[in-house]
């Protein structure tokens, strides 16, 4: 058995090897990628629209300008820094699962912004597009889904022009001990059920508390996003925690 076949990585709480996991992970947006953005308001109660806006406003893009929303999907970050850089500026969505770029698609042509975004399926962790091409590189609520978070942001950073950002919103850890198993209680209790009854699919909302447990926390995903080569990285705490906006730069 080769190396790479030996590696395992998680999947929610289970171990699987890591050339299985990316199916996997298709499997569950493949199933509710018509209800995803149903979804995401009613577990966030609308909160996570505003934490986009927090992303938009710190990509720092301006008109003419170019960014790339790495696992963008259902295009909403895209959408907001669409009418950032303007006609003249261009936008990409960038996604793995077929589904999720249909759902944003056509929610594009539903607004009217179908002149400065395109979209583009493939991997996070092999960008198809050349060095220092985007003024930006943003990812939000995707990165947990990548099976090798160091080669998605050395990936991000490789795209992004000297001097870009690269803006990573997912969720995080509670600083407050009561908030995070309140948290915990609705994570692993609710969520599941809101899923099962909104897209019929009860394991997909099992799959994301799950995953977000798993995620490293604040410190050390700063810490990989360092070892990938991007410097000046900080993170800003949304709602004590429950999510977190990490923001590194490309010299």
């Amino acid at each position: 058995m080769s190396e790479k076949e030996d590696r395992v990585t998680y999947f929610g709480d289970s171990l699987v090897p890591e050339d299985e996991k990316q199916a996997r992970v298709n499997e569950v947006f493949d199933s509710v990628a018509g209800k995803y953005d149903l979804m995401n308001d009613l577990m966030s109660m609308g909160t996570h629209r505003l934490w986009k806006r927090f992303i938009a406003a710190e990509t720092r893009l301006r008109p003419g300008q170019s960014s790339i929303d790495v696992a963008g999907g259902t295009a909403d970050i895209s959408i907001l820094m669409a009418e950032k850089v303007g006609g003249g500026g261009r936008v990409v969505v960038y996604d793995i699962n077929g589904e999720m770029l249909k759902v944003g698609r056509d929610k594009c042509i539903d607004r009217g912004h179908t002149g400065n975004i395109e979209f583009v399926q493939g991997n996070a962790e092999e960008i198809a597009f050349a060095d220092d091409t985007f003024h930006c590189a943003t990812v939000g609520f995707g990165i947990r889904n990548v099976t090798r978070l160091d080669k998605a942001f050395s990936e991000m950073r490789r795209v992004v022009k000297p001097g870009g950002r690269v803006i990573c919103l997912e969720f995080s850890r509670p600083r407050n001990a009561v908030l995070s198993k309140l948290y915990d209680f609705y994570s692993f209790n609710v969520i599941p059920k809101i899923g099962e009854f909104i897209t019929g699919n009860r394991s997909a909302y099992e799959y994301l508390p799950e995953s977000i447990r798993r995620f490293p926390p604040q410190d050390e995903l700063k810490k990989i996003m360092e070892d990938a080569g991007l410097f000046r990285v900080n993170y800003h705490n949304l709602f004590n925690g429950i999510a977190a906006v990490h923001i590194g730069t490309k010299v």
